[in-house]
């Protein structure tokens, strides 16, 4: 006998049938869910707007976004805007900002054995293809798996701002006219160490104050990079550019472990690939614009001169000493130091 169920005949077989179908659909519903999880990305660094690194990152964040299909909203924050370079070093190790970028010199008080992965203490690297050779092979990783272990941060790729040189209100044609030169350093003991050596009053100040300081007088000159001289406009307080090369400025994305980690399997190979990709795509862009910035700030009314040969020898003959003072800090600094210098 048919149960009463207060239905027609039949709706009892379609409802049971849309229930079934309901119920199979269940299991890639909440996979589905499951897949749109977000993970949220802050990028936050000192870089200018319009320097290569930064136009890297946001090409980055949209590559993140876009390959992730919404799972990880990267969103970008340059030239400082959550914080000078303290606190985007602070914020990649707590988590409060996921992925930052610097030089491994920034690491010296916790790693001091990859803070001359940094360019530290100063003539350490040669040229372009000195740099690859330490940054791009097993060096490289060897670094990022210390700055993982003691810092709490992994170094997924590897940017770069080039080589630095000093940007004065007077022109410094020679080691005599850096004497007494108030130059802004990091708050870093290597780069003040560097220019007292060269006679040089160094000023460490945040990387955000440079511009304020040169125009009111607490200083008298930066060192820098091309790309960040125009991105700042730091060439509206200080119009003498003398090429030197003293320092080259590894940038290493810092992405903060514990939220890497957390990522699925997936997105975190995904993240490290997409990283490799960019950076790669930012030194080439980053060398092969050099010259072409190099020429803008000429048209800037910047005046730009070489430091001559033998000053350059000067330069690096005084500041020698440190790689045995920089070294003395471990005998895994030592080694280090002593292994980057042997593939120059």
């Amino acid at each position: 006998m048919e149960a009463k169920t207060g239905l027609r005949p039949g709706l009892n077989r379609r409802l049971f049938i849309k229930a079934g179908a309901t119920a199979l659909a269940l299991p890639a519903i909440a996979k589905h869910g499951f897949a749109q999880e977000k993970f949220v990305c802050k990028i936050a660094h000192t870089e200018g707007i319009g320097t290569p690194i930064t136009n890297a990152f946001d090409a980055w964040a949209k590559v993140l976004n876009e390959r992730s299909e919404g799972r990880i909203d990267a969103q970008h924050f340059p030239a400082a805007q959550l914080g000078g370079l303290a606190e985007a070093l602070e914020g990649s190790r707590i988590g409060t900002i996921q992925v930052t970028t610097a030089g491994p010199d920034s690491e010296e008080a916790i790693a001091p054995e990859i803070a001359a992965f940094g360019g530290a203490p100063g003539f350490i690297y040669k040229n372009e293809a000195h740099v690859d050779a330490v940054l791009q092979g097993e060096l490289g990783q060897k670094c990022s798996d210390i700055a993982r272990e003691k810092t709490g941060v992994e170094f997924v790729a590897y940017g770069e701002t080039g080589f630095r040189h000093i940007l004065s209100k007077n022109p410094v044609a020679s080691l005599d006219d850096l004497a007494g030169v108030k130059i802004r350093v990091p708050q870093l003991r290597i780069w003040v160490d560097f220019w007292e050596l060269l006679g040089a009053a160094p000023t460490p100040l945040p990387y955000s104050e440079q511009y304020s300081a040169l125009s009111t007088g607490i200083i008298d000159a930066i060192d820098s990079d091309v790309f960040s001289i125009v991105g700042f406009k730091f060439n509206e307080q200080a119009n003498n550019l003398t090429l030197t090369g003293h320092w080259f400025l590894p940038k290493a994305v810092r992405v903060n472990a514990a939220w890497l980690y957390s990522l699925p399997e997936d997105l975190r190979t995904m993240f490290r690939e997409t990283a490799k990709e960019a950076f790669a795509e930012q030194r080439r862009v980053n060398r092969s614009m050099a010259s072409d910035t190099l020429e803008q700030l000429k048209g800037l009314g910047v005046n730009v001169q070489s430091l001559p040969a033998e000053e350059l020898a000067k330069m690096e003959e005084k500041t020698a000493k440190l790689y045995d003072d920089f070294g003395s800090k471990s005998p895994e600094t030592a080694e280090m130091i002593k292994q980057i210098r042997a593939l120059g």
